[in-house]
């Protein structure tokens, strides 16, 4: 039940994350109601056309003339203003390609407020529209004014020239690489928390045997999700263990194995019969879904890949932005603690008789680091506040991750970037504040947070 329950959220949350990353649903949903308000009101303003009531006060009450016109400079301008909308946004989406990273341009398509201001202006000019075919003056027959409907007409034009200021402003804002990486960091966090979240499941990095036999995919992309009831099931009824080799975020190519299997029939490991490889091979090609666009819904790697890909143009000689890579860097710690602080390793599926059934790769601590260190420390060698930061990263991962297993992989990194700076021909100084920042990666390992003052590490007392 756990496990079926996870996987209806798996299933909401790339729904809700399909819609949320599309520009159109929450535009034209609200076309739609604009329509539906349209013909209600008007509806209401003939039922009211003698008599308004308590409408009376703030109903329209100018001629079919003057309403016409009104209708008509709504719904001209806000046509107008949502061009422009829509021509900042695509500019923003190209400066974030170009300045940042391109896969940053589903925080953008995300946007809340981006989606809302689209779908009030063009509400608002489907609302206009609409009245103004049903106003008439007595050149066309009956005289008639929808003033109920002419006065919420203006009203949400006043409400898109207040959406507009607020548009633009949270675009200055949104822009900003701060901005950008915090957003990331956010989400990635949350949808690691959601896909790292039981702790029973994960266990140790499980070896195939040699007996395993091959499975395959029918189409080449992404992997964004594994259907893991379905494999568990398969495998339960053939006595056998599936392994997921390729799990979310890993590039699969069509009709290359992604994945093994193995029959454990007899509580060891044999061969897969003819008959029995076929049954899994189908099912493994309908339960794992690949798509042509990487996503952080079921992938607690990406938010590390987009960060590091900021950081990495921001060091290209193009653009030659240290102190940006830096920044980046930092938000990058932020979400590498978060994600040391979760359940690592693979995910282990057992069945009702408590037999490991389906397992499916996820990422270690050790592939965290190194996604994390790699490329910044290739690039930005040369660059000493870069490269100290990467020493501080490390430094705070080892405070936050202290099991034996990561320390191997902290101390592998940390020789990495020793290797790296001593080759880099930095000075005399620089050299001394990088071996007093690796001495604090050491003390972090240890249990001591030590003070980085002048090039020296001086320990503060501080112990777990």
């Amino acid at each position: 039940m756990p496990q079926r329950k996870s996987v209806l959220r798996s299933y909401a949350t790339r729904l809700n994350d399909f819609v949320r990353s599309s520009l159109w649903p929450f535009p034209v949903f609200a076309v739609v109601v604009a329509v539906a308000l349209a013909i209600g009101l008007t509806a209401v303003d003939r039922a009211a056309e003698v008599n308004l009531g308590p409408f009376e006060a703030v109903a329209f009450g100018g001629d079919a003339a003057a309403a016409r016109s009104m209708l008509e400079t709504i719904a001209g301008s806000l046509i107008t203003v949502t061009s422009l909308t829509f021509s900042l946004t695509v500019v923003t989406l190209q400066l974030a390609s170009s300045q940042f990273s391109p896969r940053l341009l589903r925080t953008f398509t995300r946007d809340r407020v981006v989606q809302g201001t689209l779908a009030l202006f063009l509400g608002t000019f489907v609302f206009a529209l609409t009245v103004l075919r049903v106003a008439r003056d007595r050149q066309q027959g009956s005289d008639f004014v929808p003033g109920i409907s002419i006065a919420l007409a203006f009203l949400l034009t006043l409400a898109s020239v207040i959406a507009l200021v607020l548009f633009l402003a949270h675009l200055a804002r949104e822009i900003r690489v701060e901005t950008l990486a915090r957003t990331v960091g956010t989400e990635s966090a949350a949808a690691s928390r959601r896909v790292l979240v039981d702790a029973e499941s994960i266990g140790v990095h499980l070896e195939t045997p040699p007996v395993a036999a091959p499975l395959t995919l029918s189409s080449s992309g992404f992997v964004t999700g594994v259907d893991t009831i379905k494999l568990v099931r398969m495998a339960k009824d053939l006595q056998a263990v599936v392994v997921v080799d390729s799990g979310p975020g890993s590039w699969v190519v069509a009709g290359v194995p992604a994945g093994l299997a193995w029959s454990n029939a007899d509580g060891g490991a044999g061969e897969l019969t003819g008959t029995d490889r076929d049954r899994l091979q189908k099912r493994f090609d309908a339960a794992v879904e690949v798509e042509f666009e990487r996503t952080s819904v079921d992938d607690p790697t990406y938010g590390l890949r987009q960060l590091t890909d900021v950081t990495v143009k921001a060091l290209s000689p193009g653009i030659n932005d240290p102190t940006t890579a830096t920044h980046t860097l930092g938000h990058t710690s932020t979400l590498l603690c978060t994600l040391l602080d979760l359940p690592l390793g693979d995910q282990l599926l057992r069945d009702d008789d408590d037999v490991v059934r389906v397992v499916v790769r996820r990422p270690t601590a050790a592939d965290l680091l190194y996604h994390a260190l790699d490329q910044p420390s290739r690039y930005g060698v040369d660059e000493p506040q870069v490269m100290e930061r990467l020493f501080s990263l490390l430094r705070e991962a080892a405070w936050r991750r202290r099991l034996s297993a990561d320390r191997d992989a902290i101390g592998r990194e940390l020789e990495r970037l020793r290797a790296a700076v001593a080759g880099s021909g930095a000075d005399e100084v620089q050299t001394t504040r990088y071996a007093a920042l690796a001495a604090g990666v050491e003390d972090a390992l240890a249990g001591r947070w030590s003070g980085i003052k002048g090039g020296t590490s001086a320990e503060l007392g501080v112990k777990v």
